[in-house]
């Protein structure tokens, strides 16, 4: 997987830090041997919103989306969660009920840990306690600043701001631009931004008239991020994207 490289204070649509990035080696090991693998084949959901908890999920490889569902059925995209990352850790601390659903968008593989195993080893673990406690931070900080965003800003506004965002943190540098590596539907993208699907159509036309953006099914190339730039900067000056760096597979 190819991405951007991240600044500690960046905000986004995410933290940038995965969970099993800020273990130390021996307990991240530890952590995984308690539970058992999981595959899940694109589109498939890994967690259910409302479900009563039975385990923890860590994320080994693929990409996933967090959206929840409001009453009216209007359904909002709220995060993306990779390689590393945790899902499911609130609802096994807190007792409740999950508070949102979880779907692949590619091949995922998992380890479910149960969470009363998941509990003792934070209880063993004060390192991995803090981590968890830093993750949770940044994760408020990220909701935090989404909300200042949809408070202050156009939809036009943030659409671009999402752009910018995903190519920083999930883009892929080519020859013709920058290609988002996760597969995002218009939906997907609408129910980032708090839009209609039809608003989204209409924001993606505007932006390949004027050349920023090429797309196709479920593939978006950005070519010219200083068109994104000034739009999301009318009140809200959005940061430059560095160049993606190369990673190995995780």
């Amino acid at each position: 997987m190819t991405s951007a490289s991240h600044g500690p204070d960046d905000g986004g649509l995410e933290d940038r830090v995965p969970f099993l990035a800020r273990l130390e080696s021996r307990e991240r090991t530890a952590l995984l041997a308690l539970g058992r693998e999981l595959r899940f084949a694109p589109r498939v959901v890994l967690l259910h919103q409302r479900e009563p908890s039975s385990h923890v999920l860590f994320l080994v490889q693929g990409w996933t989306k967090v959206t929840a569902a409001a009453a009216n059925g209007y359904e909002a995209l709220l995060a993306l969660r990779g390689a590393g990352d945790v899902v499911g850790e609130s609802a096994a601390l807190t007792g409740r009920p999950r508070s949102a659903t979880v779907t692949a968008l590619e091949a995922v593989r998992a380890v479910a840990v149960e969470h009363g195993r998941f509990k003792d080893f934070l209880g063993r673990s004060p390192a991995a306690s803090f981590a968890l406690l830093g993750l949770t931070a940044d994760r408020t900080r990220a909701a935090d600043r989404r909300r200042l965003e949809f408070a202050s800003m156009s939809v036009r506004q943030r659409f671009a701001v999402l752009l910018l965002d995903l190519a920083r943190s999930h883009g892929r540098r080519t020859a013709g631009g920058i290609e988002l590596s996760v597969p995002l539907s218009k939906q997907e993208l609408a129910g980032s931004v708090g839009a209609s699907r039809e608003m989204v159509q209409r924001l993606l036309r505007e932006l390949r008239e004027k050349e920023a953006v090429s797309t196709g099914r479920r593939t978006l190339l950005i070519l010219r991020p200083d068109v994104l730039r000034r739009i999301a900067a009318t009140d809200h000056p959005a940061p430059a994207i560095p160049s993606p760096r190369q990673e190995s597979p995780t």
